[in-house]
């Protein structure tokens, strides 16, 4: 039989946005009989008793944002070559992930209960270690089959239905701390909160076994339930023999707290570490393995994760409220168009034909210096130049996470297909750069192709080193290697910075854009202007208006980014991404229409600032949302979170900059085009 399976992200991102939609009929119309996976993400079909490999990444913690390799704590490892890791692509590396094997034993279909995983005995330093983890709410990434390791949660909807949702990962431990306030409070200082630590985990993996379609049996799910238990046994243990053995077996391995018919329970003696002992501490950790059948299909076994943070509603909202903000914008352009500048056309004409003498007025009266170059015009060339670049990238890279390319399964490949998009879409940002750097009359287009190369990868790679070094200051698996760096500094100066120049070569050879009027000799000086078209006026409502069509998909981005969580609705980002545009375009030509009306001619740089003053608007959300929605533990997490919305923040202000440029640029050839200058 012939099949085509569609991975599931794909599926998902079809399902669930209209722009979506479309992608996924392409690749359906484009499809062979023969099956089409995406690399890297086939399943695998076990056989009952085949060896399943254990796998585990960084340790995670959203007050800390710093991520640490898992044997940085002395769990057990008998067996594990601690230097040996996967292979991980240029994304894994740069969001710190590590992944090693793991000591844990799976056999598909054959359930075990209590089983020993090994004994440790640790002194006062490597408890504290425990602690301080358990303390910042880190959390274990086990992977298997490749999927991650997550808790199972239910919720229940104001119907009374209940959906089952999954919390990524699981604790180290958790804390239990004290109650109380005042005096009482103050009496108990001395005494610190009871720190436990979950040694007993009880795995349960989700089976698809079809017999009907294939022979073999695949993984659909990864549950786990952490437990503290603070083990006891009577007799003398080998544990060197009994690791990896279940509990009561070869009749040497008996722990009082659980064995082979009798699981562990919530109500046992739980595991309390003190950091202050001076003694050593026992741990015994020991695991359950349970497989279940499950009748989810191996393409849809992402659903789970992925409904965990899934609220389509409020993203429906979020683009119907962007989608009245933008259709508001473009009735006021339509009157603009259609209205007033056909009233302004008539009365220009009108003038013309009875009184070639009188004065000229409104924004007709600046035709002789509205095109006249700004000051610093070929910084403003880099800046255009810059934002396309990163406009055009996201594009692709939207269109290539709707195709389903970008999905979970492929970890880091979102950040890794960002990087070398970028990369390779310089020659899009050096030719426009150098356009407008000839249209501005410029003559050193080499030294503008450099600066558009040099100036946004510059700035981000100046913020990224510093953060990187503060990672480095705290042993975090989060640091980029050298090598990374190096690579890194490769790509931009071996492939981007060339793509520029080549770009920018091309750009200045082609014939200068012709602007519809020439420019008078002597500049026109500038009336007073009311304060409807004052500068900071035109920041306040410019940015205001794009950002509120778009901060409620801002929240879900920055939770998945922060709060480690999954984000796939590309196609409603999509959707978001379009509006912030349009409504960019559309409130930058609105405000240039009144500054010309004004006479006022300075308008190159305000639509470009006015339109990109909505990152302000960003990057001061983001203080709000890590005030409200995070607990930073460390310093270092506030530089982190810090640094980089600052370069998210500068990304978006070359972007939405870039866009009410243009569309600036484009309003006004078109109105000084449409009049008749003498």
């Amino acid at each position: 039989r012939q099949h085509f399976h569609f991975f599931m992200a794909a599926r998902r991102f079809g399902g669930r946005s209209a722009a979506a939609c479309g992608a996924v009929l392409l690749l359906g119309l484009v499809a062979t009989s023969s099956a089409f996976y995406l690399p890297g993400v086939a399943p695998h079909d076990y056989n009952p008793g085949e060896k399943m490999r254990v796998k585990v990444e960084a340790l995670t913690s959203v007050k800390t944002q710093l991520p640490y390799e898992y044997y940085i704590l002395p769990f057990c490892h008998d067996g594990v070559d601690l230097k040996a890791q996967d292979a991980l692509n240029l994304g894994e590396v740069l969001r710190g992930s590590r992944i090693y094997e793991t000591p844990y034993e799976f056999k598909m279909s054959n359930d075990q209960r209590c089983k020993i995983l090994c004994r440790g005995k640790y002194d006062k330093e490597e408890v504290q270690a425990f602690a301080l983890m358990i303390e910042e709410e880190y959390r274990v990434n086990f992977l298997l089959d490749n999927l991650p390791v997550a808790m199972p949660m239910f919720v229940e909807s104001e119907g009374g239905e209940t959906s089952k949702g999954y919390d990524l990962g699981y604790p180290v431990g958790f804390v239990d701390e004290k109650e109380g306030s005042g005096e009482k409070k103050k009496k108990d200082d001395k005494k610190k909160d009871k720190v436990y630590i979950f040694n007993h985990l009880r795995f349960t993996v989700l089976v698809n076994e079809d017999k009907s379609k294939r022979a073999g049996i695949r993984v659909v799910g990864f549950e786990v339930e952490p437990f503290s238990i603070a083990h006891t046994h009577v007799n003398q243990i080998d544990w060197d023999q009994c690791a990896g053995q279940p509990a009561g077996s070869r009749g040497q391995c008996s722990l009082n707290t659980c064995t082979q018919g009798k699981p562990v329970t919530q109500n046992q003696a739980p595991m309390v570490i003190d950091p202050n002992s001076k003694g050593p501490t026992e741990i015994v950790w020991t695991y359950d393995v349970a497989f279940k059948q499950s009748p989810i299909r191996w393409s849809t076994r992402w659903d789970t994760y992925l409904h965990s943070t899934d609220d389509a509603e409020v993203h429906w909202f979020s683009i119907l409220n962007s989608f009245t903000i933008v259709l508001f914008l473009a009735g006021i352009v339509a009157m603009i168009m259609v209205r007033t500048l056909r009233r302004d056309f008539q009365r220009y004409q009108e003038q013309d034909i009875l009184d070639e003498g009188q004065e000229e007025t409104g924004w007709k009266l600046v035709h002789g210096d509205v095109f006249r170059p700004p000051k610093m015009a070929g910084w403003l060339a880099v800046c255009i130049g810059t934002g396309v670049q990163l406009s055009i990238s996201i594009c692709f890279l939207m269109l290539f996470a709707c195709l389903g390319f970008l999905s979970p399964a492929n970890r880091g490949a979102l950040m890794q297909a960002m990087l070398f998009i970028f990369v390779f879409m310089g020659i899009f940002g050096g030719f426009t750069s150098a356009r407008f750097f000839r249209m501005f009359k410029g003559n050193r287009w080499r030294s503008n192709a450099l600066w558009t190369a040099m100036l946004f990868p510059g700035i981000s790679f100046s913020i990224f080193f510093v953060l990187n070094i503060l990672i480095w200051g705290q042993k975090s698996s989060g640091a980029v290697p050298f090598g990374t760096l190096f690579a890194l500094l490769l790509m931009w100066l071996g492939i981007s910075a060339p793509l520029t120049l080549v770009g920018a070569f091309f750009g200045y050879r082609k014939q200068p854009i012709e602007n519809p009027t020439r420019v008078n000799q002597i500049p026109r000086q500038v009336p007073a202007q009311p304060w409807f078209v004052n500068f900071w006026v035109n920041l306040l409502v410019c940015g205001l208006l794009p950002f509120g069509a778009v901060f409620v998909e801002v929240f879900y981005v920055l939770s998945s980014i922060w709060l480690h969580q999954f984000y796939y609705l590309f196609g409603f980002l999509f959707l978001v991404l379009v509006i912030l545009w349009l409504t960019c375009a559309e409130i930058t030509v609105v405000m240039c229409y009144f500054q010309l009306c004004c006479e006022d001619y300075h308008w190159w740089w305000r639509s470009y600032v006015s339109s990109g003053c909505c990152s302000f608007y960003l990057f001061a959300y983001s203080l709000f949302y890590a005030k409200s929605k995070l607990q930073m533990a460390r310093g270092v997490a506030v530089a982190l979170y810090v640094g980089y919305m600052l370069i998210v923040s500068y990304s978006m202000f070359l972007i939405t900059g870039s866009i009410g440029f243009l569309a600036a640029y484009w309003f006004v050839r078109k109105i000084y085009g449409a009049v008749k200058i003498d």
